[in-house]
């Protein structure tokens, strides 16, 4: 954690001596090297579709909440010498359309099958991150004839069967933490002055950062180059929330990774505040103890369903895998791309 402060710190300064010498901010482009289309998922809705080319079978990368396609501007590249990538951005999110109706998770489905047949993807393997276990679930079910294989990364969660929705759960969370929280850091309280800062501070936070072009597309950006508001609309999130439904596998006749990252219990997680109290550690175990159940129901799930489904656990791991442990991610993306007929 020290060594992610340092680099926030050191980012940050970068940033301000530029500013102090008066240079105005560059225009930006997106780097990555993909191709930007859209496709229609229905009458006035357009979806955007990002492709990165590549040889082989397609890859469909599906993107979690709150996200755009733009996020996986940095692994998409390096799957290109196995497979051909695309990635979608739903509606109501980044460049795609933000209509009015239709975030409940058949439709949110379809879209993704709208984009297979409109650009002919012959038996594609779609992945997807968090959220995007429902569309994958749900296209799996109905579309199975028509895909290759599913992948679960970090998305295996069941939205009807939430922690946080259990009230023994939401209390030993909450006494987890102290009863008056700590200031935000200089890094955290000043992290919409650009880019750079917003970098610097979930560098601080979380220890990795979303690539510029995905911040660029879920923020709008002020001319002097400060993020400005979030450009989805919180309705929207909750018309997700609403149309979620029950995960079920049982009509999945494809070959199926889900990689799961586990927690630490808390006896092995590095930082332990030393003005933890007996209480406080107390509700962590209990929070742990009540979190591994659930995600045991979500696996139990899932493989009484698909019997040779692929379950990965990552102790430590966390939620964004492919930021955090790209390495890892690409390698399981390869051996699974590589064994299927």
């Amino acid at each position: 954690m020290a060594n992610h402060r340092f680099v926030a710190s050191l980012l940050v300064s970068l940033f301000w001596l530029t500013s102090a010498l008066g240079q105005e901010p560059a225009v930006w482009h997106d780097p990555s090297p993909h191709q930007v289309h859209f496709v229609t998922a229905e009458e006035g809705v357009q979806l955007e579709v990002l492709d990165w080319g590549g040889s082989g079978r397609p890859v469909v990368l599906l993107a979690g909440s709150g996200l755009t396609a733009h996020i996986f501007d940095d692994l998409a590249p390096k799957l290109t010498s196995v497979c051909h990538v695309y990635a979608i951005t739903r509606r109501g999110f980044g460049a795609s359309s933000r209509p009015k109706t239709g975030y409940d998770d058949q439709r949110l489905a379809d879209d993704v099958f709208q984009v297979i047949d409109s650009l002919k993807l012959a038996a594609p393997v779609l992945v997807g991150h968090s959220m995007a276990g429902a569309e994958l679930t749900t296209v799996g079910d109905q579309h199975s004839d028509r895909l290759s294989g599913l992948v679960y990364l970090e998305a295996g969660a069941d939205p009807t069967d939430w922690p946080w929705d259990d009230p023994a759960y939401r209390a030993a969370y909450q006494k987890m933490s102290p009863p008056t929280p700590a200031p935000p850091s200089p890094l955290q309280a000043n992290r919409k002055k650009s880019y750079q800062a917003f970098r610097a501070a979930q560098l601080e936070s979380a220890g990795f950062a979303f690539c510029e072009s995905e911040v660029r597309n879920e923020y709008d950006f002020n001319p002097d180059g400060s993020i400005g508001a979030f450009r989805t609309p919180h309705w929207v999130h909750n018309a997700i929330d609403a149309g979620a439904k029950k995960r079920d596998y049982s009509h999945i006749r494809v070959p199926v990774l889900s990689i799961y990252a586990l927690p630490l219990p808390p006896a092995e997680r590095i930082e332990k505040p030393p003005s933890q109290t007996p209480e406080q550690r107390q509700a962590a175990e209990e929070e742990y103890s009540m979190l591994m159940k659930f995600i045991r129901r979500w696996e139990k799930n899932l493989q009484s369903a698909v019997p040779n489904a692929r379950i990965l656990e990552w102790p430590g791991a966390t939620h964004y895998l492919y930021l955090t442990r790209e390495g890892d991610v690409l390698h399981e993306l390869q051996v699974f791309l590589a064994g299927l007929h």
